[in-house]
Order: structure tokens, then sequence, then C-alpha cells
């Protein structure tokens, strides 16, 4: 599953990969439009862009000339799976944490 080229925790560590994520997760964008959001040179953004469809986080699709990217959610959940049970170990922490502290009382 995760033998891939390139590893999706480093394509999603970089901010700017992040940002990409998030402009297409609502919908498909061409590579022009992504890079129009960014004070990066266009190349920078099409290496982004290869490197989040190499690690599969995004898809291409071709319409006529143009082509768009999208979020592959499949990838996208197969990442937040394997986030959720640290999440939920992390809940529990800071709920108990949460807890101490609402029943510590500094001594005046």
């Amino acid at each position: 599953m995760m033998n891939l080229r390139r590893d999706v925790f480093q394509a999603i560590a970089d901010p700017t990969r992040r940002a990409i994520l998030l402009l297409v997760a609502s919908q498909s964008l061409t590579a022009g439009a992504i890079a129009s959001n960014f004070d990066t040179a266009r190349p920078t953004v099409s290496k982004h862009l290869q490197i989040l469809t190499e690690c599969e986080l995004l898809e291409q699709e071709q319409n006529g000339r143009e082509i768009t990217y999208h979020i592959n959610a499949k990838k996208m959940k197969e990442v937040a799976d394997f986030i959720e049970p640290f999440r939920n170990m992390w809940d529990d922490r800071f709920n108990k944490l949460e807890s101490i502290m609402q029943n510590y009382k500094p001594k005046k």
C-alpha cells in the first residue's frame, strides 16, 4: 500500500502541497488556475502537482487540451484512516489532562 516511489506523508509535509490539496478538495482545477493562487513560479507549482500525482493524492483528467486536477478521495481516506488512531489517542490524553486541570485548584 505505502511502497510508492513517493511517500504520501512526505508529500503532505510541504505547506504548498497541503494548500494545493485544499484548493482542489472542492473542485477540479487546471495547473494554471492552481498556480494563480501562489506567488511561486509556474514550474514550481508543476513540480508540486507532479509529486502529488505520483503519490496518488491527486488525479489528472484530460479535458480536450486541458488537464484538470482533482483529489483522489480513496487515497485521502487511506491517509485519514492511518492518522485516525493517533487522533483518538491524543483526544483521550487531552481530555484526561483537561479534567485534571479542572480539578486542580492552585493554593493561594
